[in-house]
Formats: structure tokens, sequence, C-alpha cells
């Protein structure tokens, strides 16, 4: 499956949950969802049993969506959360939450992740000091992530972090807003993680 890049809220009301797609919107309490608590089009209000399969596909959509990942580079990262010791699921979990664009996203650099992986795609993300422009890259513990200093007065980044002051961010992250910097201090616990994803239907749905 190729990125979406159609409307967002739509993919939110069909799933029945906010995947933080919209980032003011939803923190205003504006977003499609909230005005239309249904799936899209004509028949969006009928009621529908859903299959066990049907269950599984939904908690990978979800994830997918909300980290923006395709298919291909979602599967890799089941093998690589596969290979690893501890639980498949939470080791999942714990790789999405290590994506650069996401990290940026978690520190409140972005209102969303589609636009953390803008910046990080542009150039205006620096990991220990050094041009990564790749959202897929893989942070590790101790590194320091920065918006490049051409880029601290960006207006949408400074609203970004204008609205993480209000909202607090990721305890596995320590910022430092007024420097534009932070530090991804660890991998996160899967309890620590606020998803509306069920990643055991996941494994369920690759294991077949």
């Amino acid at each position: 499956m190729a990125r979406y890049r159609g409307p967002v809220e739509k993919i939110e009301r069909r799933l029945g949950v906010s995947l933080g797609l919209k980032g003011e919107r939803r923190l205003a309490g504006k977003s499609a969802l909230d005005k239309r608590p249904y799936a899209p089009g004509q028949h969006g209000q009928r009621r529908t049993k859903i299959s066990q399969y049907g269950l599984q596909l939904r908690e990978k959509q979800k994830a997918k969506y909300m980290y923006g990942v395709a298919e291909k580079q979602f599967r890799r990262l089941f093998k690589d959360a596969n290979r690893m010791e501890g639980n498949t699921g939470e080791n999942l979990i714990a790789l999405l939450e290590r994506r650069l664009d996401n990290v940026v996203y978690r520190m409140g650099f972005a209102t969303t992740r589609a636009f953390a992986r803008q910046l990080v795609t542009h150039g205006h993300i620096l990991v220990d000091g050094k041009r990564v422009n790749i959202p897929s890259f893989r942070v590790k513990p101790g590194q320091k992530i920065e918006v490049r200093e051409k880029s601290k007065n960006n207006p949408q980044i400074q609203r970004a972090m204008e609205l993480t002051r209000q909202t607090g961010i990721a305890p596995w992250v320590d910022v430092d807003h007024e420097k534009a910097f932070g530090i991804f201090t660890r991998i996160p616990e899967r309890e620590e993680v606020v998803i509306p994803v069920e990643e055991r239907l996941i494994v369920e749905l690759y294991s077949k």
C-alpha cells in the first residue's frame, strides 16, 4: 500500500478512533470524528458485524495510518520485532516509537507525525549534530535530536512547541524548548505509549 494522501479525517471516521492525524483541530475539539462519530459515506451509520480477521486488519491499519508507515515497511518492522527478545507486539510498538519522525513529534516540534516527517525529509532536523533526512531512522537512547539553527524560528515549529507546553511531552524524552533540542532518553515501556492500538491482534494477523 502506498502512503495515503487523501483526507485523513475520513480514515479516522472509518476506523472510529482518533489517530492524531490532525493536530490543532483535534486539540480544539473540531475534528470530523467529534462532529460525525460514524463512518463516512451513505451507509456510514449502519451497524455492521466485523469478523476476527476484520478486527485484526483494522488494528494494523490504525498503526500504519497513525505512524505513517507503508505496508512493506510495516512488515519489515514486524519481522525485526519478531526476531527480538520479548513480546513481539510490544517490540513492534517500541520500534515504531523509535522512528525519527515520531520522536520529533513526541518532542513537540510538530503537531502531527506527518508534519514531523516533512521536517525530517526537508532537512530541518539534526541527530547528534548531523542532518538526517530519513523519517524511518531508528533513534537510539541518548541521541540528541534538534531543530537546525535556521529553522528554529519557523512559525509552525514555534506553534507546535507552544501547544506542547500546554499538553505535555512523552516521559521518555527530555526536551529544552527554548533551545529546540531534546534527548531520547530511553525506549518507552508499552504501558506508557497511549495509542488506540491492540498490537496483539496485529501479531495474530501476521502469524497466520
